[in-house]
């Protein structure tokens, strides 16, 4: 057990005590809950680069990294799901949801042919990420109707349409691979 797992462990022990900040009656429980976040946020990135850094890669990791994610994006769109009740909200998270599902399995599936190499995370995965956190920590931090919050509801759209076009991408890389499954 090393620091950048640990981190990874951490948000992973966020996840709770995201979800019950968020339902607490106070008036600060969403910017709390939206610092949380963010906090999880920068694990995220810190958790990575100290383990390229100090070279502490390691299986464990590499497998519990991902996972971590989705699951701090997850359970942050099923909170503001239920939260906006709203389709213009539901729709670009059903998306966001829906991708990494297809990705997480496509990537699984690649490995087990030996080639996620060439399913690896693209520049694009990356400005979808950032924006897509951007815009969970502003929805989380502001309520709906909030002029803040509403920039976080157009950011959120805009990493959907880059979830769509990353999404495309990795099955267009991974095609030859499933072609031959067929």
């Amino acid at each position: 057990m090393n620091i950048p797992n640990l981190l990874t462990l951490a948000r992973i022990v966020f996840i709770p005590l995201l979800v019950v900040l968020f339902y607490l009656p106070f008036s600060w429980s969403m910017p709390v809950a939206a610092a949380l976040f963010a906090l999880a946020s920068i694990t995220d990135w810190l958790d990575g680069y100290l383990a390229r850094r100090w070279d502490q890669s390691t299986p464990f990791g590499a497998f519990l990294d991902p996972v971590a994610d989705k699951l701090m994006v997850v359970v942050a769109l099923a909170l503001l799901i239920e939260d906006y009740d709203a389709m213009w909200l539901t729709l670009p998270a059903l998306v966001i949801i829906g991708r990494e599902i297809v990705i997480s399995a496509l990537r699984e599936w690649m490995a087990e042919m030996g080639k996620r190499g060439s399913v690896a995370v693209s520049w694009i995965g990356k400005v979808k990420t950032t924006l897509q956190m951007v815009a969970l920590l502003l929805l989380l931090a502001f309520p709906a109707g909030h002029l803040i919050a509403e920039l976080g509801v157009v950011i959120l759209y805009v990493a959907a349409l880059l979830t769509l076009s990353s999404m495309i991408q990795y099955l267009r890389a991974a095609w030859p691979e499933l072609s031959r499954s067929m």
